[in-house]
């Protein structure tokens, strides 16, 4: 699993024209199963992406197709970390396994 996180480097107003975008590229990947889950850090600095990929190297490369990443409006870091621990109900989701 990797935390995905965002820090917004140009103000929200120049953000804000490449939202509907970054929410397109967000949406591609909830279909193909690849993001978990997505936010916006409070205060809004940034956002966070939780996501479920075969290695960091294919998270780095996905996360070149944001318009946040394309247009140079974020800074992005990726930290992989293994699920040891997770509420029950998340172990079929996790693990593909009932």
């Amino acid at each position: 699993m990797f935390i995905i996180d965002l820090k917004y480097i140009v103000p929200l107003e120049q953000l804000d024209l490449h939202m509907a975008d970054h929410v397109a590229f967000l949406r591609k990947y909830y279909k193909q199963n690849l993001f978990v889950a997505s936010g916006r850090k409070v205060p809004r600095t940034g956002g966070i992406i939780l996501a479920m990929g075969p290695s960091k190297e294919h998270i780095e490369g996905v996360i070149q197709e944001d318009p946040f990443y394309v247009h140079k409006l974020a800074e992005f870091t990726v930290t992989e970390f293994l699920t040891s621990q997770y509420h029950p109900d998340l172990k079929k989701f996790l693990t593909g396994k009932v």
